[in-house]
């Protein structure tokens, strides 16, 4: 049994990522909910969602770029 590391490194960010983005939006719009009510809770998701559409591009964009490094390099790799 081998163990690849960089699949676990992959896997551990995903994990972190996910539940960063869970912890903001439980935690963050319950709280909104608890102290000022439905209506600010509503407001508080909203603008974390607008807030994350940059966050978005930005690894839409580097996921393109990867994916073009990637297939840039598959000729490459064949001659090697």
């Amino acid at each position: 049994m081998s163990r690849d590391l960089r699949k676990y490194a992959r896997d551990t960010n995903v994990r972190i990522g996910v539940g960063a983005v869970l912890l903001l939006f439980i935690v963050g719009v319950g709280l909104i909910w608890a102290i000022y009510g439905f209506g600010a809770a509503v407001s508080g998701m909203l603008c974390i969602l607008a807030g994350l559409i940059p966050v978005g591009l930005i690894f839409l964009v580097f996921f393109g770029l990867d994916w073009i490094v990637k297939r840039a390099n598959t000729d490459e790799d064949r001659n090697d």
